[in-house]
C-alpha cells in the first residue's frame, strides 16, 4: 500500500497522513474504550475537494475507510475493525461556519463543526440551534447527522433529521453531491438527503449540512418533579403538555437508583428533596414571552399536577445556577455509571404510552435471569426514548457480568420488540448490535437496505461492517 499512501500525502500533506501507530491511536480506540481496531492509515483531509481525491484513491487502490468525527459514538461506528486493512477518514479539520442565515434561519457549516461551536455560532446571531447532548463539546454535525443524534430537546424541536434541510456529501465514488439548499419545500423526487441521515457513513460521507434555527427563547425554567412511579410520570406528561404545549421542551425519568449513583460518584452536586422517591421528572419549559409567564404555566401545571396526586413534591429552579445544577444530575447519570463499573447498554425506543408498562414487565424478567442486577433506567421520556442499563449483582465483577451480555440483550431486545419498540433509538447501530438489527429486522426491511447499500457502494469500501 506503499503506493496509495504516498498518493495520499499528495492529496493532504504528508502531516495529514498519520501512520505512525503513536499517532493513530487517538482515533482507534471507541469512547467508552472497550475496543481498539487498527489502521492502515488515518486521512485529515482539510477541503471537501480533499475528501473527494482520497475517497476516489480509496476505490482505485480498494481500501475500505471509516468516516470518523469527534468519536464520541457507542456502537463502535467510528472506528475500524482489528484486520489493520482500512483508513480512517477524519473530518476534524472541515470545521467552518460557512454562513448564517438569520432571515431564513438556516446555517451552513461543515460537517467537522463541534456542536458545541455551531450553537454558539447561532446564538451570536440572535438564533438558537436545539440539539443538546451530553457530547455537545467534542461531538461533530457530521456525526450528529450521521447518526441522527436525540438529545434531550427532541420532544420540542425533533431529532437532528428534522434539523436539517440540505446536505454536501462526498459518494463512494468520490464524487461531490451539492445539496446544500436553505428550502423547507423542495418536491423534486427522491430525498436523497434521508438517505444520509441515520445510515453511520456506509453510504457517502457528509461533509457539510444546512441546519434549521430557531428563535432564541425569552426564558428557560427548569423544574424536577419525585413521583411514585412510571405511570405517574406518564400522567404529569399529559398533564404538562395540556397545560404548557409547545413550550414544554425537555422531560426527562430518572429514577432513585440513578441520583443514588450521581450522589455517590459526585457528592458535590445538589440533592433537591431530603426524602427519597421512586422516580424523578426533569423539565425544562421555553418560553417565547417571558420569565413571568414561562414561570407561570409551570407552577400552575406543577399544581395541577400535585393535587392529583401525580407528583408526591416538586422544586423550581430560582435561578440559572439552580437550573444548571437540576440538570447535572441527569447528565451525570452516564459518568457516575462509568465511574462505578461497567455495564450493559440498551439505548430504546417505545410508544411513549408503553413505557411504565415495559419498565414493569422487563425488570423482573431481568431479576429472574440474573439475580441480583441493578437497572439504571434513565431517558427522554418525552419523545419514548430510555437508555435501559444493567450494571452487576453486588459481588460480581464487571468482566463476568459482561459475558451475559448477549443473554441481557436478549431479555431486554425481545420485550421491546414485543411493547413496540426498537432496539436503538438515537445510538445508532454500528458493529455492537449488528447482529441484534439482523436478528429484529424482518428480511423485506434488511433486503431492501443491502439493495440500497450495494446501488450506491458496490465495492463496499464505506464504513464496512458497519450496520449491516
Amino acid at each position: 500500500m506503499t503506493d496509495f499512501l504516498t498518493h495520499c500525502r499528495s492529496v493532504v500533506g504528508d502531516a495529514f497522513v498519520l501512520d505512525a501507530p503513536a499517532d493513530m491511536a487517538p482515533f482507534l480506540t471507541d469512547w467508552r474504550g472497550r475496543f481498539t481496531g487498527k489502521a492502515l492509515a488515518v486521512l485529515r483531509p482539510a477541503t471537501v475537494e480533499q475528501v473527494a481525491a482520497l475517497v476516489r484513491a480509496c476505490a482505485q487502490w480498494r481500501v475500505p475507510l471509516v468516516p470518523q468525527g469527534g468519536n464520541t459514538g457507542l456502537v463502535l461506528g467510528s472506528v475500524p475493525d482489528a484486520g489493520g486493512g482500512a483508513v480512517v477518514l477524519s473530518l476534524a479539520r472541515l470545521n467552518a461556519i460557512r454562513q448564517v442565515d438569520p432571515i431564513n434561519r438556516t446555517m451552513t457549516v461543515d460537517a467537522g463543526c463541534i456542536l458545541q461551536q455551531v450553537q454558539e455560532a447561532a446564538a451570536a446571531e440572535g438564533c438558537l440551534f436545539p440539539l443538546s447532548l451530553a457530547a455537545e463539546g467534542s461531538c461533530t454535525i457530521g456525526g450528529n447527522l450521521s447518526t441522527n443524534a436525540g438529545g434531550t430537546a427532541v420532544l420540542r424541536y425533533g431529532n437532528t433529521r428534522e434539523l436539517c434541510l440540505g446536505l454536501e456529501v462526498v459518494t463512494p465514488q468520490g464524487e461531490i453531491w451539492s445539496g446544500l439548499r436553505g428550502l423547507r419545500k423542495d418536491n423534486t423526487g427522491y430525498d436523497l438527503r434521508d438517505l444520509f441521515i441515520g445510515a453511520e457513513g456506509t453510504l457517502g460521507i457528509i461533509t457539510g449540512a444546512v441546519l434549521k434555527l430557531y428563535p432564541q427563547p425569552k426564558a428557560s425554567i427548569t423544574a424536577l418533579a419525585a413521583l411514585p412511579s412510571p405511570t405517574h410520570a406518564l400522567q404529569l406528561l399529559n398533564l404538562m403538555q395540556d397545560h404548557c404545549g409547545s413550550s414544554l421542551t425537555g422531560f426527562e425519568l430518572m429514577s432513585q437508583y440513578c441520583l443514588n449513583l450521581v450522589a455517590q460518584q459526585f457528592p458535590s452536586l445538589p440533592k433537591p428533596f431530603a426524602a427519597q422517591h421512586p422516580q424523578y421528572v426533569l423539565m425544562e419549559l421555553s418560553s417565547s414571552e417571558s420569565e413571568q409567564h414561562a414561570v407561570g404555566l409551570l407552577e400552575n401545571a406543577i399544581g395541577a399536577a400535585l393535587d392529583r396526586d401525580i407528583v408526591s413534591d416538586a422544586v423550581v429552579a430560582a435561578s440559572v445556577a439552580q437550573s444548571a445544577g437540576l440538570w447535572q444530575l441527569r447528565e451525570h447519570i452516564p459518568l457516575a455509571q462509568a465511574k462505578a463499573g461497567k455495564n450493559i447498554k440498551h439505548d430504546i425506543s417505545l410508544p411513549v404510552s408503553r413505557i411504565a408498562d415495559f419498565i414493569a414487565a422487563t425488570g423482573p424478567l431481568l431479576e429472574a435471569a440474573f439475580p441480583g442486577c441493578q437497572l439504571v433506567c434513565f431517558g427522554h421520556l418525552g419523545d419514548g426514548n430510555l437508555h435501559y442499563n444493567v450494571a452487576p449483582p453486588d459481588g460480581i465483577s464487571n468482566e463476568d457480568f459482561l459475558r451475559n451480555q448477549d443473554k441481557v440483550n436478549r431479555v431486554v431486545h425481545d420485550s421491546v420488540v414485543g411493547f413496540g419498540g426498537s432496539i436503538s433509538a438515537e445510538h445508532g447501530i454500528g458493529a455492537l448490535k449488528r447482529d441484534e438489527l439482523a436478528h429484529y429486522k424482518s428480511p423485506v426491511e434488511l433486503n431492501m437496505m443491502r439493495a440500497i447499500k450495494a446501488a450506491l457502494d458496490p465495492l463496499g469500501i464505506m464504513n464496512p461492517g458497519k450496520v449491516l
